[in-house]
């Protein structure tokens, strides 16, 4: 049903004062139209922009063209090919650098980039999730940085600004987010007198180094490569033959077992957690490409915590942020910005979460594990699944040998699912998916039906409290699909001689729910 509403009439105009502003109107904030606007001239990037972005493509193509074309051209007309092919990239280099700029009006930020094909983007910056300021090698050794966006909705970043200086670069990433955290009518930051003294920041946390090294030497790459060393130099005793294919092969093979680990240390160096005056999180890291992120914290989508196995002796865990715009779970994580502590121990994480999402305290997260007849499904593995509802966000946890526990507030759930397959429907199970902008999602796993219909509500109703929009409108009386038991409160608030139920008894509508793993026997 769609309802009309009568188009009020227009009021008489006011007379206006000669000199007055010819809109004639004011918005929120006292601000007039003409002052939304700002007109300011395109900006091109740094000059030495097309040296960078050359030296890379030059890179890439040296490296495909391989030592076999090296030989068989020799070295003299090998030299010829790349410097020919150098000239090409910088003059095409050149040539884009030329067609690129940009500027920001208003609340948006638009770039004009492209030769053949011209490319005029405008990016809403109500849409910002983060800026990063990233330093490759070439980049720190000439003074420059590049700077990334990351909006909601992007499968890859919107844009990325290379390169700028790095006061340039700073100055508009907070401009940016400025003007993204505004409201209409606000002043436009870039009316502001420049401060010349870096802004301070309150430190939250910083990795040791060591425990970074000691951290990547305990993973499963690193503590299986001298067994496969020493398998392949006994094969060679035997043998009896030393070979330089079977040496380079060798060789090769350590090489890309060690790649990993040791590109995580490199990302992960001198690894800093910090708030800035704007109470923003602002993270730093990188040894080799150095990166600065600033992530409001409601932009952050949802809280991931890993406990590799063999990082349990040392009682560490890793901890990632999910933000809207960065790729999905499925990309590679290296490449990712999404650090909030590569390595640290649970007090530490315990505090971040805090810091992050105020009032939810990883030390006392309950999960209740799913029913006992989904054992069919998970013979092994049953108990390490487990879901949770707290007034704050949506728990659930995984992972046999490697432990995962997923937090989600309320606030940033995008839609909520109930999946059933053939052999859930067999044994009356179900799986609640809260899904976010982030692309991961918390998940309560094989729950029971009726069980799995109400964390499905639960979590539908709690999301749009959190938002604020919760609609006021009298609720249809229809049959409410109510869970038969009563889930016990927080151990606070529990009266004496409340026991836990069964992992299969779920909760009533009504309660703050706390699922409790049952008491071992």
């Amino acid at each position: 049903m769609t309802t009309a509403y009568p188009h009020p009439q227009p009021e008489p105009e006011a007379p206006r004062e000669p000199g007055a502003d010819p809109a004639g109107v004011e918005l929120a904030g006292g601000a007039r139209p003409s002052e939304m606007v700002v007109d300011e001239p395109r900006r091109r990037l740094h000059p030495l922009s097309p040296l960078l972005s050359g030296a890379k493509s030059i890179v890439v193509i040296v490296a495909a063209l391989s030592w076999q074309t090296l030989s068989q051209v020799g070295v003299e007309r090998f030299a010829l090919v790349v410097a020919v092919i150098a000239v090409g990239v910088v003059i095409f280099s050149v040539i884009g650098w030329l067609n690129t700029g940009y500027h920001v009006v208003g609340r948006e930020l638009r770039i004009q980039d492209g030769l053949l094909w011209r490319r005029n983007r405008a990016i809403p910056l109500d849409r910002l999730q983060a800026v990063e300021l990233r330093r490759p090698l070439l980049a720190q050794l000439t003074g420059l940085a590049e700077l990334r966006l990351e909006v909601v909705g992007g499968g890859k970043t919107e844009a990325p600004l290379a390169y700028l200086t790095v006061r340039e670069a700073s100055a508009l990433r907070q401009r940016l987010l400025a003007l993204a955290g505004r409201t209409n009518g606000a002043p436009d930051p870039a009316a502001r007198p420049a401060d010349g003294a870096a802004a301070l920041e309150r430190p939250l946390f910083r990795v040791s180094n060591r425990d970074l090294l000691i951290s990547q030497l305990l993973t499963p790459q690193a503590f299986l490569l001298p067994f496969g060393v020493a398998f392949v130099v006994m094969q060679f005793v035997l043998e009896g033959t030393w070979t330089f294919v079977g040496i380079a092969s060798t060789v090769t093979a350590m090489a890309g077992v060690l790649m990993q680990p040791v590109r995580r240390v490199l990302q992960d160096w001198e690894f800093r957690l910090a708030r800035d005056p704007d109470e923003r999180l602002a993270v730093s890291y990188g040894l080799l490409e150095t990166r600065s992120q600033i992530v409001p914290p409601h932009r952050v989508q949802s809280i991931g915590v890993t406990w590799p196995l063999l990082w349990r002796a040392k009682g560490w865990l890793h901890m990632r942020m999910d933000i809207a715009g960065y790729a999905g779970p499925q990309s590679n994580d290296d490449k990712r910005s999404d650090r909030l502590l590569p390595v640290g121990v649970f007090a530490a994480g315990r505090e971040l979460v805090w810091e992050v999402l105020p009032g939810v305290d990883l030390a006392t997260l309950a999960t209740l594990p799913p029913p006992s007849r989904a054992r069919w499904l998970h013979p092994i593995a049953l108990r390490s699944f487990g879901a949770g509802l707290t007034p704050q966000v949506f728990v659930s946890r995984s992972g046999l040998l490697t432990r995962e526990l997923t937090m989600v507030p309320y606030a940033r759930l995008q839609s909520v699912r109930v999946v059933q397959g053939p052999l859930q429907r067999l044994l009356r199970l179900a799986t609640v998916y809260g899904d976010t902008a982030g692309g991961r999602s918390g998940v309560a796993q094989d729950r029971d039906v009726a069980e799995a219909w109400w964390i499905a509500e639960q979590l539908s109703t709690r999301a749009r409290q959190a938002r604020g929009t919760t609609p006021q409108v009298p609720a249809p009386q229809i049959p409410a699909l109510v869970p038969p038991h009563p889930v016990p409160r927080h151990p606070a608030s529990a009266g004496p001689g409340l026991s836990h139920p069964e992992p299969d008894q779920p909760g009533a509508a009504g309660d703050d729910t706390y699922w409790r793993r049952p008491p071992r026997s």
